[in-house]
């Protein structure tokens, strides 16, 4: 009896916003999402064990998000070294239909990159502006995969009976750190061109734009982009950079907006393995500026073959 006198005290209360207990909805505390790093493939937790928190506009924080270590660099080069054989085999046409495909998943998340982009301080319509963009962008590398060696490439003049041929390559594995001034655009920016060019990349995200980043590689997760040819760090700036330029085993870093005592390191580093070290002269990310062929050639080495032409009687001649 007592029990049903009860109830309908208890169902009022639920309709005020109280527990019959006393306790506000109000009070729950939300389930913070954890971000994980991105390596061959696979969300693995940082080696570290460490975590960051952050934060938004209002002060308090988005999520935990994965403090990586200079050993999560070393697996990530790992990984990326792995790919890196497979990636730059596959035909251009091939690797520009994947890319289209992560351009049509990226488009069919739009409304959370969205999200996320206000999360970190953008107005809405900043946050909807970029991430349209950011798709407009990387569909734009999407159509560059097959075309960028039928322009720059040549046929070499000689003074001999040979042919001379200039082509690009890839260089192999590349170190990529974001600084993060649009977390999204800039990110895509970044990797569409190295990628683009049959490489395969190390990403460290910035630290304090991480949220698209790792949801960024959850599209790359579920598309036909093979593991280990994006691998994405998240963590400090100031405990990766030197880990990633002093790997190796990593044969160039694409550095955003690095600082004067940035780049004297980085100069110093990469004298270690005569890796090149690019920095984008982009002041804005979502200028004309920071879309162009030529940021793919940033990433490749060129290639001459000489072929010898056998001469026929009468002065013809042929392969």
């Amino acid at each position: 009896m007592s029990k049903t006198l009860n109830k309908p005290a208890t169902i009022k209360a639920e309709m005020n916003g109280h527990h019959a207990n006393g306790t506000s909805k109000s009070e729950r505390v939300p389930v913070m999402k954890t971000y994980k790093i991105f390596i061959g493939g696979k969300f693995p937790r940082t080696e570290s064990g460490r975590y960051y928190q952050p934060k938004g506009t209002d002060g308090k924080p988005l999520a935990n998000v994965c403090r990586s270590s200079r050993k999560d660099v070393r697996d990530a080069v790992v990984a990326a070294r792995g790919a890196v054989g497979g990636w730059a085999a596959r035909s251009a046409f091939n690797r520009s239909q994947i890319l289209y495909r992560i351009g049509e998943m990226l488009e069919g998340r739009s409304a959370q990159f969205v999200h996320e982009l206000v999360l970190h301080g953008s107005t809405k319509a900043q946050a909807e502006a970029e991430v349209a963009q950011a798709i407009d962008r990387w569909v734009h590398y999407a159509g560059w995969c097959d075309k960028y060696q039928a322009l720059f490439s040549s046929v070499n003049p000689t003074n001999s009976a040979h042919f001379n041929f200039s082509v690009y390559e890839p260089t192999g594995v590349v170190g990529i750190q974001c600084a993060g001034s649009k977390g999204l655009l800039e990110l895509v920016s970044l990797i569409a061109p190295v990628i683009a060019g049959g490489n395969t990349c190390v990403v460290v995200a910035s630290e304090k734009h991480a949220l698209p980043a790792v949801t960024f590689t959850e599209v790359l997760a579920t598309s036909d982009l093979p593991g280990g040819v994006v691998n994405l760090l998240t963590g400090l700036r100031s405990e990766l950079l030197k880990p990633l330029v002093a790997h190796m085993d990593i044969n160039a870093v694409v550095v955003a907006d690095a600082t004067k005592e940035e780049r004297t390191m980085l100069d110093s580093e990469a004298t270690c393995n005569l890796k090149r070290v690019v920095y984008p002269k982009v002041s804005d990310w979502s200028g004309s500026e920071a879309q162009s062929p030529y940021f793919i050639l940033d990433t490749q080495e060129v290639k001459t073959t000489w072929h010898p032409i056998e001469r026929g009687q009468g002065g013809g001649g042929g392969y």
